[in-house]
């Protein structure tokens, strides 16, 4: 499994190179000061779509055969994965059905229609418009595009890690937000190959918490949904995804964090570093702080994953 997925990560930057942004890796001399660490931000958020979804979309419509892109890709979304799956359908002429939830942030879902892609919004919880999107794929004869159980998809996640090791020499810790698995089992299974003893932590939110909650019951399992600041980790794991033994095998520790810490973790990057980051980027930077003894005299990368949020929801954050 990981070596597979590490060829795909290979290949995956050969392929997609000239579509993605090398995204900047910042020291963070307030937030490193914060926990005696050496502190690096992976910052994702500057990638095209402002997210780090871009390279997985990417990677996987290039990988298609003309046939396949001309009959067009389904793929289900809160935001993110939607805008990078767009995008890629727009730079390559293919097809694109999008289907989001019926809550779906406006302003993510504006974003998406700057692309020429149909829009459906089906169902309230994330994995549930998942299903029935992929069910809609199948009935018309068209690519589904998972927003994270992919090989391809991984692939394109995991050339974050490839950066990181061309950008930083040595690094002990990478912090990452966990939703589906993607973006986690792209970079550790880059990162366990040529850096094995750096260490791998799944960040999630306490509200939603369910990777971590499958990894401990040892099999996917479903979990209650709660509302989250991290809309773009949130929804549940998918039976029989391809990320549940990667973050199982590859994966160090997790750490869960309260709404409250991301609220105080998104004032931050505001008042230390003036960008905007969504609440899913946030969950990776409050575990930081939440546990920051444990990263004492380490040189750590917080993966920032995105920037997209809605500017009413921006302000109420920052109000408080």
């Amino acid at each position: 499994m990981e070596h597979n997925l590490l060829a795909e990560i290979l290949r995956a930057e050969q392929r997609i190179r000239p579509y993605i942004l090398k995204t900047p890796l910042i020291p963070s001399l307030p937030i490193g000061q914060m926990g005696g660490a050496t502190v690096y931000l992976k910052m994702e958020s500057e990638q095209y779509t402002n997210s780090f979804k871009a390279r997985g979309a990417m990677n996987k419509v290039l990988s298609l055969t003309n046939e396949e892109r001309t009959h067009g890709i389904v793929t289900a979304s809160t935001g993110n994965h939607a805008q990078g799956t767009a995008r890629a359908c727009s730079l390559t002429g293919c097809p694109c059905t999008i289907f989001l939830p019926e809550h779906a942030e406006p302003s993510k879902v504006e974003a998406i229609q700057q692309y020429p892609a149909e829009l459906v919004f089906h169902g309230r919880d994330p994995l549930a418009t998942e299903l029935y999107a992929r069910r809609m794929a199948a009935e018309r004869g068209q690519t589904w595009i998972s927003p994270y159980n992919d090989p391809q998809i991984i692939g394109g996640q995991g050339t974050i890690a490839l950066e990181l090791m061309q950008q930083l020499n040595g690094l002990d810790d990478v912090l990452v937000t966990v939703g589906g698995g993607g973006l986690i089992g792209g970079i550790a299974t880059y990162l366990k190959s040529v850096a094995p003893d750096t260490r791998i932590i799944g960040c999630q939110p306490e509200q939603a918490p369910d990777m971590y909650r499958c990894i401990q019951a040892g099999e996917i399992i479903e979990i209650e949904q709660h509302d989250t600041l991290s809309d773009g980790s949130a929804g549940g794991v998918e039976p029989g995804s391809l990320t549940f033994p990667v973050c199982r095998d590859l994966v160090d520790d997790y750490i869960l964090v309260s709404e409250e810490e991301i609220k105080s973790a998104m004032r931050l990057m505001v008042e230390t570093h003036h960008k905007i980051i969504e609440g899913a980027a946030a969950v990776s930077l409050a575990a930081f702080l939440r546990n920051r003894d444990r990263f004492r005299s380490r040189t750590v990368v917080i993966i920032i994953c995105g920037g997209n949020i809605a500017t009413r929801k921006l302000l109420s954050v920052l109000k408080e």
